[in-house]
């Protein structure tokens, strides 16, 4: 097994190449609708099929799975190693100019997370982790102590994504008791709780390759991520994170 330092040098070297291809297409981009209606441009395939070919190049025999390409499957017959690759996380976002979204890449080892990065190659902001600490651009990164609802700030990605696939009424009402409640959804969002700039970060519906790099950067932020009922995010298919102090009482109004 690689290391989390070589696993940051390694990102940290894909970092101009994205930031290239994004700058290339945002603001003039053609998009593509998928079968399930989410929208794909060439920026995802292209940032998508580089950081695949880098994976391969670098740490070779792990199976790597793409939003875009899908499974690439272990070229080792004993690898535990999986890689899980979001080329741009918040493809609504780029496609309209807002750079709230992010390239997320995370590592599996037997199925538990153990590495992940979130770059937002629009503020070439990079922010990893290892489930022990969270680095920012090299810098250890902590969440904000946040004890009391009343004083938490809420993101969530998409309040209809709530209504469709959760119960909204719940939602709304543990939205009611906080202080703040705001969109800066996607990938973004839990930048903003491991960089101690918001309090709870809940999605109703979330893909592994929203979910895997997201794990180990909460956790090394020194917060707690589960999925809607609290189960092992790595297999859930939505996420509530935040702080220990907060993530009882955050359940338990969602699942009132």
């Amino acid at each position: 097994m690689f290391t989390f330092q070589e696993f940051s040098e390694f990102v940290r070297s894909l970092t101009p190449a994205i930031r290239e291809t994004v700058h290339q297409y945002i603001g003039r981009v053609h998009v593509d609708y998928k079968a399930d209606d989410s929208p794909v441009t060439q920026a995802d395939r292209e940032i998508e099929q580089y950081i695949v070919a880098q994976i391969e190049s670098r740490f070779p025999g792990g199976a790597i799975v793409g939003e875009e390409s899908g499974t690439h499957p272990a070229s080792a017959s004993n690898s535990l190693i999986e890689w899980i690759v979001d080329p741009i996380d918040g493809t609504k976002s780029f496609i309209h100019g807002v750079p709230l979204f992010a390239t997320l890449i995370g590592v599996l080892a037997g199925g538990k997370a153990v590495y992940g990065a979130i770059y937002n190659p629009m503020l070439d902001d990079l922010i990893m982790g290892d489930n022990r600490v969270a680095l920012r651009n090299g810098v250890q990164t902590r969440m904000r102590d946040c004890n009391s609802l009343g004083q938490a700030t809420l993101l969530t990605t998409d309040i209809l994504d709530v209504a469709k696939h959760r119960n909204i009424h719940p939602f709304m009402a543990l939205a009611e008791r906080c202080r703040i409640l705001r969109t800066w959804g996607d990938a973004y969002g839990y930048c903003l709780l491991a960089t101690g700039r918001a309090d709870i970060m809940v999605d109703p519906i979330m893909s592994r390759w929203d979910i895997a790099a997201l794990i180990p950067v909460i956790r090394g932020a020194g917060g707690v991520i589960t999925d809607y009922y609290g189960g092992e995010p790595e297999t859930g298919d939505s996420i509530v994170a935040c702080t220990a102090a907060l993530h009882g009482a955050v359940l338990a109004a969602l699942n009132r």
